[in-house]
C-alpha cells in the first residue's frame, strides 16, 4: 500500500525522519505516549465501532476540501451535506447521481456551474 504522503500534513523532512526509523522503533515510541496508544495496545471495545464512510465524505476527503468549501462549491446546502456524511439522511437518487458524477470529473462540474450561474 502507498501512502499519499501530501495528504497527511507531514513535512518532507518529518516523512524522512520517520522512514529513517524501524516498525519496531515506531511502535516503542508510540507506546511512550499515552495519549496515541498503538490500536493493538487499546482495550477491545474503546474503539467504539467503526462505520462506513458516505460518498460525499470520501469525495470531499479525495478533494482536500472542507465541507464548507465543498458545500459552497458544489452548490449542496451544507446541513444536506452533514446529514449524508454523518449518517442521518442518505442522498437521493438524483444526488447519488450528483455525487457520481462530482467523483471523477469536479472541474467539469466546477465548470458547468460557473457557466449557469454566467448565464443567469
Amino acid at each position: 500500500m502507498r501512502i499519499d504522503e501530501k495528504a497527511h500534513l507531514m513535512t518532507p523532512v518529518k516523512w524522512a525522519r520517520l522512514r529513517a526509523k524501524t516498525n519496531d522503533q515506531i511502535l516503542a515510541e508510540a507506546r511512550a505516549d499515552p495519549g496515541a496508544l498503538p490500536v493493538e495496545d487499546r482495550k477491545p471495545g474503546s474503539l467504539g465501532p467503526v462505520g462506513r464512510v458516505s460518498l460525499a465524505k470520501r469525495i470531499r476527503w479525495a478533494l482536500h476540501m472542507s465541507q464548507i468549501e465543498f458545500a459552497k462549491t458544489f452548490r449542496i446546502p451544507l446541513g444536506t451535506l452533514r446529514d449524508w456524511e454523518q449518517h442521518r439522511r442518505d442522498p437521493d437518487q438524483a444526488a447519488q447521481a450528483y455525487l457520481e458524477v462530482i467523483a471523477p470529473e469536479p472541474d467539469a462540474v466546477r465548470r458547468a456551474l460557473a457557466r449557469a450561474r454566467e448565464a443567469a
